[in-house]
Formats: C-alpha cells, structure tokens, sequence
C-alpha cells in the first residue's frame, strides 16, 4: 500500500476533536496555519502551565488510519480528527518510526518527528473507556502509547487528502520515540 495522507484538520479555538478541512497550510517553524497549537512555543495548555518558554514538539499531530480499524475491532467509532490530529494517514507505521524521521508531505511539505503523543484524560470524555485502547503495555510490559506522533514543521507547504507520503529515516544509530 503506497503511503499517503487521509484526512486533514484544524481548529482555531481549543477543543478536543478537530473538523476535517480540504486542506491546511503548514509553515516552516510554526506548525498548521490557524490552528490553535501552531507556534514556536509550546500551545498545549497543560505545557504552558509547566513553562510557556518552552519549544514547540508538538506542532503537527499525525495519526495512522489502521489505528481507527483496531479501535473499531474492539467497539470504538472513532473517525479522522476526532481525537484531534492535524493528519490522519495510512500506510506508514508512524509509531514505528525513530526520532528525527522526515515525512515528505504532498508536493513540498516536511515535517520532523519529535516523539509519541501522550494522551490525555480528555480521551475518555470522548468515548470512555478510549484511553485503555490507547495507552497499554508491549510484550515487555513497557508502555505503549498509541495515539500518534508529533512533529514540527521543517519546510512549508499545502497538505491535502491523498497528497503521497515520503519517509526519510534520519542517519543511525536510531533513536526510539518518547513522549513530548
């Protein structure tokens, strides 16, 4: 299955799902245009509690499509943007990639990942019961986070559903994702 982009969204305002647009702007630096998490410095609320100096990792949210089939298969409805990605894509294993990938998005677009999407409690406002789909254990009882990678934008560029995805894995020895 060729690698490409599913599904966009953005919201201006803080909310937890996003609704899916036609496209969205990425800026270099800066994250999607318009959206409330877009900035140099971090925008998610509870990091800015922490020290609103801080940078922003979490520029762009990207989740894998197969993820809304497994939550399917156990009795979650969940579709793109609802758990507030800015890109739902399929046919890349995001949470399998290492620190440092570059993601060629569309005809110009890149982004850097940063690391694992730490979920918040807000996932079980949504659906209850969600947050144990998405945060588990691997096979050696390590935490499994499941809900997407973040990254920040490298270069600039419109994204649109279907626009092909590229993976450029950064130069070894590869550094596993952590959460930011």
């Amino acid at each position: 299955m060729d690698a490409r982009v599913t599904a966009v969204s953005g919201n201006a305002a803080y909310s937890f799902s996003k609704p899916n647009r036609e496209s969205v702007t990425l800026v270099a630096g800066f994250g999607v245009e318009g959206d409330v998490h877009a900035g140099e410095k971090v925008k998610h609320r509870f990091r800015v509690r922490q020290n609103p100096d801080q940078p922003n990792l979490r520029q762009v949210h990207l989740i894998h499509e197969e993820l809304f089939d497994e939550l399917a298969a156990d009795g979650f409805t969940v579709a793109p943007g609802e758990l507030g990605e800015n890109i739902t894509t399929c046919g890349v294993d995001l949470l399998g990639l290492p620190t440092g990938t570059l993601l060629r998005l569309g005809g110009s677009a890149v982004v850097e990942v940063t690391g694992l999407r730490t979920p918040c409690r807000q996932i079980d406002t949504f659906r209850a019961g969600l947050m144990k789909k998405l945060v588990g254990r691997d096979a050696d009882g390590a935490v499994a986070h499941k809900a997407g990678i973040m990254s920040v934008v490298v270069q600039g560029g419109e994204i649109h559903p279907g626009d092909p995805i590229e993976v450029v894995l950064p130069e070894g020895p590869h550094r596993p994702l952590r959460t930011v």
